[in-house]
């Protein structure tokens, strides 16, 4: 969900208003995410989006109770999709979610131009707003990072999350950097996946930041952080519902033991290629296929052996 600077992530949640409205496009206070949010895998059957599965997904995080999904990201294989696929997968969600959750979409490209094409893309839809990396493989300075995602906010109406994933992009952007970006009107929050980052600004309460590195996110949530995007909460969203809620009404003994719980499952998930061992747990659970896009590989035998041993153990 989405809330508005003057809570400044302590009071209560947008929660009666529909995902549009929450998004507060065009609002004056700008609202700013919060809380629980999924970047959803992108489901497959023999090459093809398995569009039904993402219903059943979508429709499964509603009924959890998180705040938000994230689509086409780099869970979602986004950079492997074509645009036909990216439209069709955003109507499918969408039309899933019935507007009961706000839903965002990755963009991210090399070249500028080709994120602005991506907008407008998908800007016909009803989408909360866009998650956007710097450009990868480049390596701008701190002015190329300022235009570039200038461009990509003149692009839309909509707001933006910056993401800040240096292990993925090569491009780490600094505190300073993202606290002048997020001076832009339409740049709202930020997807922050670097430690120092998290250290230095997770807990600035007029700084959207939501912790995007999974096995950090109890820290960032006892921290003060806004919220999570965490594609461990993939599997018993329910569970990582609860642990915010208990963040968040500061039952700290109660959060660090639910999270004990969770750990050794969190870590699995990150042993091999994302989205890879996610995709494997849904599909233990009966939800979808572990199918990946090549040249990304379904993870191996031996980890879905202990992914499963490690969901049987949750609470």
């Amino acid at each position: 969900m989405w809330r508005t600077e003057e809570e400044a992530f302590t009071g209560p949640a947008v929660q009666s208003c529909t995902a549009t409205e929450a998004a507060g496009i065009g609002a004056n206070p700008r609202r700013s995410p919060w809380g629980v949010w999924v970047p959803m895998v992108t489901p497959m059957r023999g090459g093809a989006l398995d569009l039904a599965g993402a219903a059943r997904l979508a429709e499964h995080y509603v009924e959890a109770g998180v705040n938000g999904l994230i689509i086409l990201g780099t869970t979602g294989e986004g950079s492997l999709l074509s645009c036909r696929e990216r439209q069709a997968f955003t109507a499918a969600v969408l039309e899933a979610v019935h507007g009961e959750l706000p839903v965002m979409a990755g963009v991210g490209a090399v070249d500028t131009r080709a994120v602005c094409a991506q907008v407008a893309e998908l800007d016909a839809f009803d989408l909360a707003g866009y998650l956007v990396p710097p450009p990868y493989y480049l390596r701008p300075s701190d002015e190329g990072l300022v235009w570039h995602f200038g461009e990509v906010a003149r692009a839309t109406g909509r707001p933006l999350m910056l993401y800040n994933v240096p292990k993925r992009t090569g491009c780490p952007m600094s505190p300073a950097l993202i606290a002048t970006l997020l001076a832009h009107p339409r740049i709202v929050a930020v997807k922050e996946c670097d430690r120092a980052g998290l250290q230095a600004s997770g807990s600035d309460p007029h700084v959207a930041v939501l912790c995007g590195e999974d096995a950090a996110l109890l820290d960032h949530l006892l921290a003060g952080g806004a919220g999570i995007v965490a594609a461990s909460a993939h599997i018993r969203p329910d569970l990582f519902v609860r642990l915010l809620q208990l963040a968040q009404t500061g039952r700290l003994r109660a959060a660090r033991a639910l999270f004990a719980r969770l750990a050794p499952l969190v870590s699995l998930l990150f042993e091999e290629p994302n989205p890879a061992p996610v995709k494997a747990a849904l599909a233990l659970s009966g939800v979808i296929a572990p199918e990946t896009r090549l040249p990304l590989q379904p993870a191996s035998a031996a980890l879905v052996h202990r992914l499963e041993h490690a969901m049987a153990l949750l609470p």
